[in-house]
C-alpha cells in the first residue's frame, strides 16, 4: 500500500482528522478539532491513502530540562489511524515519516506518551521518564499554620510562567512549555472551573474540585515555606474536599512535609522518548564538570545511518563532543540510550536488563556521565 505524507494545508484537513480523533479516543467530535487547532495546521502532519486522509498527528515544539540546559525537543500527540486502515503499516509509515522530517531539522528529542508501547519502539523510543499522581486524605495532611501570604490569581497571570521556568530548570525532563501546553492548562472551562493562588513570592497553585476531590493541575513551590504553605492552604479545605490528587515525582519531595505517610501514588506512567539526531543530542547536553574522559559507542539505529555505528564521545570541563569511530566499547540499541539519557535507568541496570553490552570500565563511565535525579514531568500530551 502506497502512503503519502505532508502537512495539513487548511482547517478542513484538521476536521478530517479530527474525525478520526475523536472515534480513537472516545471524544466528543467538538474537542478534537478545537485540540488541533491549538496545535496548529501548520502542525499537523496527514497520511493520506486512496486521496483520503487515514490518519496523522500533531507535532509540539517544546524545549525539555536536562542538567539544568533547555535542549529543543518536539512532542508528538494526538496519533490517530482511522480503524479500517490499522494493521497495513500505515502507523509505522506515518511514525517514520515524522521522525525523517525531525532528524532532517537536526531536533536532538522526540517526546511521547504511549498508548501502544510496541508500536514506538519499532521506531525507536523508549520508556524515559515518569508521569506520576499522587492522592492524600485532606484530614491527614495537619499542617495549619500560615507562613506566606496567599492571593488570588487570574488565570492570565504572567507570573505562571516566570515561577515556573524556574522550577523547570530544577527537574530533569521538565518541559519548557509552548502556548498549546499552557492553553490545556489554563484555558476556561466553565463546566469545571480552575482556581489560581499565589503563595508568597516563591510559588502557585492551581486546581479544580470534582466531587469531594480537590484535583491540583499545576504548582511551583520554590522555597520550604511555600512547600509548607501549600499543605496549610489545601489543609484548609478538608470541611468541603475529602481527598487531594497532585502531580509529582514518584520520590515525591511534597509528600516529606507531611506528618505521615499518609499520602499514597495513585497512577503512574512513562513517557517515551527517542534519540533523533545523535551528534545534536549529546553535544547539546552538559555532563559532570568533575569528569574528563571518553566514552566508546556502539550504536544500532535503523533508521538513521548518520546515528548507527562507532561513535567516541570526548567528555571535557561539562560539555561533549562526539566524533565518528571509535573502539565500540558500550554496545546498545538507540532505543537503550533513551532512558540512560534521561537517567531513567543507570547502565549497570540497563546491562542488567540485556539492554546494553561493554566493558566493566565502560559501563561504569556511561553511569558516571548521565546519572541525575529521576527524570519526570507534570505535563501530559
Amino acid at each position: 500500500m502506497q502512503f503519502t505524507f505532508h502537512p495539513a494545508e487548511d482547517f478542513s484537513d484538521l476536521k478530517r482528522f479530527g474525525r478520526i480523533l475523536s472515534q480513537c479516543f472516545d471524544a466528543p467530535l467538538s474537542d478534537e478539532p478545537t485540540y488541533l487547532s491549538r496545535i496548529g495546521v501548520e502542525n499537523t502532519r496527514l497520511l493520506w491513502a486512496d486521496q483520503e486522509v487515514i490518519g496523522g498527528l500533531g507535532l509540539l515544539n517544546l524545549g525539555q530540562w536536562y542538567n539544568r540546559v533547555n535542549l529543543p525537543m518536539v512532542g508528538v500527540a494526538a496519533v490517530g489511524i482511522a480503524p479500517e486502515w490499522r494493521g497495513q503499516g500505515s502507523a509505522i509509515a506515518l511514525l517514520k515519516s515524522t521522525l525523517q522530517e525531525l532528524h532532517d531539522r537536526e531536533v536532538p528529542l522526540s517526546v511521547l506518551f504511549s498508548a501502544a508501547q510496541p508500536l514506538y519502539r519499532k521506531v525507536g523510543y523508549e520508556q524515559a521518564g515518569a508521569f506520576c499522581i499522587w492522592e492524600v486524605d485532606t484530614a491527614s495532611i495537619q499542617l495549619h499554620s500560615q507562613e506566606l501570604p496567599v492571593r488570588s490569581l487570574s488565570l492570565d497571570s504572567p507570573l505562571f510562567a516566570t515561577l515556573y521556568n524556574q522550577q523547570a530548570q530544577r527537574n530533569q525532563g521538565f518541559l519548557d512549555r509552548n502556548s498549546v501546553i499552557w492553553s490545556n492548562l489554563y484555558s476556561f472551562d466553565a463546566k469545571s472551573p480552575t482556581y489560581a493562588y499565589q503563595i508568597g513570592e516563591e510559588g502557585y497553585i492551581t486546581f479544580q474540585q470534582n466531587q469531594g476531590r480537590l484535583i491540583v493541575k499545576d504548582w511551583v513551590l520554590l522555597s520550604p515555606a511555600a512547600m509548607r504553605q501549600f499543605w496549610a492552604f489545601l489543609s484548609h479545605h478538608r470541611s468541603q474536599i475529602d481527598r487531594i490528587e497532585w502531580k509529582s515525582s514518584p520520590i515525591d519531595v511534597l509528600s516529606l512535609c507531611l506528618p505521615d505517610q499518609t499520602a499514597k501514588i495513585k497512577s503512574l506512567s512513562r513517557w517515551m522518548l527517542r534519540i533523533v539526531h545523535l551528534k545534536q543530542a549529546l553535544e547539546q547536553r552538559s555532563y559532570p564538570n568533575s569528569i574528563e574522559t571518553e566514552l566508546h559507542l556502539n550504536v544500532h539505529d535503523s533508521l538513521f545511518s548518520s546515528n548507527h555505528g562507532l561513535f567516541t564521545l570526548s567528555i571535557a570541563k561539562g560539555k561533549g563532543t562526539l566524533t565518528p569511530g571509535g573502539k565500540g566499547e558500550l554496545q546498545l540499541s538507540i532505543n537503550a540510550l533513551s532512558p540512560l539519557y534521561t537517567g531513567l535507568l543507570t547502565a549497570e541496570q540497563l546491562a542488567c536488563s540485556y539492554q546494553l553490552n561493554g566493558t566493566a570500565t565502560a559501563i561504569e563511565t556511561a553511569t558516571s556521565l548521565f546519572s541525575s535525579p529521576l527524570p519526570w514531568m507534570p505535563d501530559a500530551f
